[in-house]
């Protein structure tokens, strides 16, 4: 039996390789789609907050970088930067300070898109996030719905911040690889 199954395998392994295209017919065509969104980052201190600091290290209070902040966050996606604009989901996950010499965090966000044409799927991206260079690019590592064995990256910047208000809006075009056969 376990020749059979063997030999079986070997069968089928052949077929999709020798056969032309067999992985484009068997998982779709593959497309990029092109997000451009602002994140309204409201963090605790300010009014309406949404990113709220849930741990820190013994050397956060000393640290110049607060190395080993840790922060949820549950900020408002937009389609223009003025909060007014239409929203088109939320960007949820958690950040935290990684790095002792340059203000650095790790990241672990999921845009939860909640209307438009990607209503219903996330994109998820991890990665380093370099926070006072002009831009940064981090890697989509996956989603949800349309956005299944997604793949891709995203640049990030800083659009504006009120210190005062401890009120940031952070620009995102974002570049997901997909696949066309996913059925919702």
């Amino acid at each position: 039996m376990e020749k059979l199954t063997t030999t079986l395998f070997l069968i089928i392994l052949y077929l999709f390789i020798a056969t032309p295209n067999a992985s484009a017919r068997i998982l779709g065509k593959e497309k990029v789609a092109r997000i451009h969104v602002y994140v309204h980052d409201r963090r605790a201190g300010g009014s309406n907050a949404t990113v709220f600091t849930v741990a820190n290290a013994s050397i956060t209070a000393t640290s110049p970088t607060g190395f080993g902040s840790v922060r949820v966050v549950d900020d408002l996606v937009t389609v223009g930067p003025d909060i007014k604009s239409a929203e088109v989901g939320r960007i949820q996950g958690m950040t935290t300070s990684a790095d002792l010499k340059v203000n650095a965090v790790a990241i672990n966000l999921n845009f939860v898109f909640t209307s438009g044409k990607y209503n219903g799927s996330t994109v998820s991206i991890a990665g380093r996030n370099e926070v006072l260079l002009p831009q940064r690019e981090l890697p989509v590592i996956g989603g949800t719905g349309l956005f299944r064995l997604a793949r891709g990256y995203a640049i990030t910047s800083s659009y504006s911040f009120d210190v005062a208000t401890n009120y940031a809006v952070l620009e995102y075009k974002i570049y997901v690889v997909y696949n066309s056969n996913v059925n919702l």
